[in-house]
This record gives structure tokens, C-alpha cells and sequence, in this order.
């Protein structure tokens, strides 16, 4: 199943539905490759999954590597923003090997955009987009939520996805049509059926203005009030996932960093049977900075309540 990505403008089901990590750690690329042989069905972009598994953890290994080491640490938007050396260093090794394999092949990195001052258009051309650390806050502080994301889109669909969190060595990937998977084992969505019986996850973004912060915990409230509870990770790309895998069975964000933090997670969600949106329901935009995305079974009632939820001023409209 694709993607169809828009033009930009400027604990019984729980427990079948998921894989359990096996919680090895792999210091080099090719013990992580045995664990993640493609099926005949991801032929297509065998390559280049392949290369995207290489660089994701090459990167993740830079990630680990600084994981108890001092961070320099800048802000970019505000003081919730952040940009490390890290970031900067795990783009770059990012980028030369998928460059090196693909050299015509257009790079999107959120570092790169950030020093460019805008988000490149997406062409038909075939893009990668990449985040090379989803969830610096997280990383600054040493909470183990932080990721490498890494998506190929080709004609303005997503086709392949990875998804790396190297401090709880946990790699999701996914080609288009040949499902998902988190360290060589299907994953697939949780089965719930009733917000009562369900966990979602949302998360506050960079902004603290009063009216943004009244108009997202509006609309927390409103899905609190029908759910069994919230959590909030820090990385929308392992948001995704963790609905991938049936760890949580929605997850919804309005103002979200760039298309980088969504693809691959999108994909890898569609592909373990779930359902992605913009958050009121329309077909997902990953140029919006708007996502919704679910176990599919929950789908329209989570837009049903967020359809009723406010938007602060210069929060990205549907």
C-alpha cells in the first residue's frame, strides 16, 4: 500500500499483535543485516532498504557512542527546539552513504532544510527524506526514545522506511506492499476496538505560547476523556511505530517538525495494518506537519473528536 504524498505549499491482543525485541545488541552493520533479510515481495526496493538499514545504523552507532558524553547544544525555534553535534554529525554520515549509493537521488535532511531556511520541494524525483535524530530533546536528556529515521519517496509516494532506536536496539522497516517489521519479525497493529480500551499518544511540540498550549491540551483532554490513558515519547517517527507494533493504538500531532519525521513511520504503520490521516480524516499530506495515525479499528472515532478540537493561530490547518 502507498503513500500518496500532496504538493507542499511554500494485553492478550496486545501480546500476539506485536514482536517482542530479543534484546541483543549488534555493534556491527551486518549482524543487524542477517536479522533483516528482505522477502521476495520487497524486491523492488531491496537495494535500497538495504543501504537506508546501512546508514541508519552507522548513524545510531554515532548516537550511542555519544550517549554519555557532554552535548553541545543549541536552540533553533525556542528552547525546545534543539540541534546538537550529533544531529549534524549523523546527517552527514547519512548522507554519504546513501549519496555514494544513489547519487542522483534527491536529499531532504532536516539539518540541512533547518540551515536553508525552508523545506525543499518534493518532485517525482526519487527523495530521500531523512531525520537523522528524531527526538533530540530526548537525547539531550538521556531518555532512551530518541531515533534515525529514514524514508524513499519515489514520484511523491513513500516506498521504504526505516526506523532506528539504537539505545533499545530496535530497527522497524518497511517497503511498500511488503509489510513491516521491527528486527526481522512481522509486526502488526493491536486489535482494540473501543477508545475505552486504548492508549493514544500525543506530544507538545516546540511551541509554550498560552494559546497554543490551551488549544493542545484541549484537544488531550477531549481524547483522555474516552481513552484509557495518553503517553508522550518525544519522536513522531517512534510514535508511529509504537502503534506499528500494538505498544499503543493511536497517535495524532498538529505542528510536528517536517515531512522527515513522518514518512517512514507512516509506511511502516500502513504496512502493520494500521491506518494513516490527517488528523480529521482527510488523505495524509506528509508536507502538512499534521498526522493521525491509528490501529485502523479506531480510526474515525479518534477523528471524530479531534475534528471538534480548536487550533491555535499558526498552527498548520488541515
Amino acid at each position: 500500500m502507498y503513500i500518496r504524498i500532496q504538493p507542499s505549499e511554500t494485553l492478550s491482543s496486545r501480546s500476539r499483535s506485536r514482536t517482542r525485541p530479543s534484546g541483543r545488541h549488534h555493534a556491527l552493520y551486518h549482524s543487524h543485516a542477517s536479522r533483516h533479510q528482505p522477502s521476495a515481495t520487497m524486491a523492488a526496493y531491496d537495494r535500497e532498504l538495504e543501504v537506508a538499514r546501512q546508514a541508519a545504523i552507522e548513524a545510531g552507532a554515532l548516537i550511542k557512542a555519544a550517549w554519555n558524553e557532554p552535548r553541545q547544544v543549541d536552540e533553533k525555534s525556542s528552547a525546545a527546539d534543539l540541534v546538537t553535534e550529533t544531529d549534524k554529525k549523523c546527517e552527514g554520515a547519512i548522507k554519504k552513504i546513501l549519496v555514494d549509493a544513489f547519487p542522483t537521488y534527491t536529499f531532504i535532511g532536516e539539518e540541512e532544510t533547518a540551515a536553508l531556511g525552508r523545506v525543499p520541494e518534493l518532485t517525482d524525483a526519487p527523495s530521500w527524506l531523512v531525520d537523522p535524530v528524531d527526538g533530540t530533546t530526548s537525547f539531550v536528556h538521556r531518555f532512551p526514545f530518541c531515533c534515525v529515521s529514514i524514508a524513499l519517496a519515489v514520484e511523491r509516494k513513500v516506498v521504504a522506511g526505516i526506523v532506528y532506536n539504537p539505545v533499545l536496539d530496535e530497527l522497524y522497516e518497511a517497503t511498500a506492499g511488503g509489510g513491516a517489521r521491527l528486527n526481522g519479525e512481522k509486526i502488526l497493529c493491536s486489535d482494540a476496538s473501543t477508545l475505552a480500551s486504548s492508549i493514544f499518544i500525543t506530544e507538545l511540540g516546540s511551541r509554550r505560547d498560552e494559546e497554543f498550549l490551551d488549544a493542545c491540551f484541549a484537544r488531550m483532554r477531549s481524547i483522555a476523556a474516552a481513552t484509557r490513558g495518553f503517553r508522550s515519547c518525544g519522536s513522531c517517527a517512534l510514535n508511529l511505530c509504537s502503534v506499528a507494533s500494538g505498544r499503543a493504538d493511536g497517535y495524532y500531532e498538529i505542528g510536528l517538525g517536517g515531512p522527515w519525521d513522518m514518512a517512514a513511520g507512516a509506511l511502516i504503520l500502513e504496512e502493520a495494518g494500521g491506518k494513516v490521516s490527517d488528523p480529521v480524516g482527510g488523505p495524509l499530506n506528509i508536507m502538512s506537519r499534521r498526522v493521525l495515525g491509528t490501529n485502523g479499528r479506531l480510526h474515525a472515532k479518534f477523528v471524530d473528536i479531534l475534528k471538534q478540537g480548536p487550533l491555535a493561530k499558526d498552527e498548520p490547518a488541515p
